[in-house]
This record gives structure tokens, C-alpha cells and sequence, in this order.
């Protein structure tokens, strides 16, 4: 689903999906609800004071282990709002989609 003029689908959360948000170094945690979130990004209610997110780079941990997460970096803050794109191995941001028209077909049940 398409909505807010995103370029990237987004999956918009019916139930408060908790989340953390961790600095590179560690020294820091936040616990956030995922609200929506695309291939590219997300768009999280942050618990708590919002400066350390000022670091620009952090981490979106997805499990209570720290075993699934995704390195992110802040885009916007208002409020206790707060979105990030999500930054590949590289360190560039996610680009989007570029499967082949045959597996989007496929993918489509064409």
C-alpha cells in the first residue's frame, strides 16, 4: 500500500510492534513502536527523550536478542515521531526494488 506520496510500498502496523533503537556504539537505547514500515524505511513512535537520535546513525533492533535488526539513519523527527531509511552493508541507503520483470510477474501471480 502506497500512501503519503511514498515511493516505497509501506506496511502501515494494526498492532504496537515494539521495537528498540540502539546507538552504533552501544551506549544507548530508546524503546519505540514500529508504526510503518517500507524496504527503505520506517516510521517509529520513539519512548523518551529524542537527542540522542542527533547521532544520525543507529541501530533498529527488531528482536529481543539483538539477532534482527537494521541499521538505520534518522531522516525526521516531529514530535515523538521519528524516520529513518535503513543503510546497507555499504553504507548507502537501501535502494529500492530492481527484480527482474520476470520475477515481479511471478511475484504478482501473473
Amino acid at each position: 500500500m502506497k500512501f503519503d506520496g511514498r515511493k516505497m510500498p509501506r506496511v502501515r502496523m494494526d498492532h504496537r510492534q515494539p521495537v528498540n533503537l540502539m546507538g552504533s556504539d552501544g551506549t544507548w537505547r530508546r524503546s519505540c513502536v514500529l508504526i510503518d514500515v517500507s524496504q527503505s524505511g520506517a516510521k517509529l513512535e520513539v519512548e523518551g527523550t529524542l537527542d540522542v537520535l542527533q547521532a544520525k546513525e543507529f541501530f533498529m533492533v527488531l528482536s529481543s536478542t539483538g539477532l534482527a535488526y537494521r541499521r538505520c539513519e534518522l531522516v525526521w523527527i516531529d514530535g515523538t515521531m521519528a524516520g529513518v531509511h535503513f543503510i546497507t552493508a555499504d553504507g548507502k541507503r537501501k535502494p529500492a526494488s530492481k527484480q527482474p520483470a520476470s520475477a515481479q510477474a511471478s511475484a504478482q501471480g501473473k
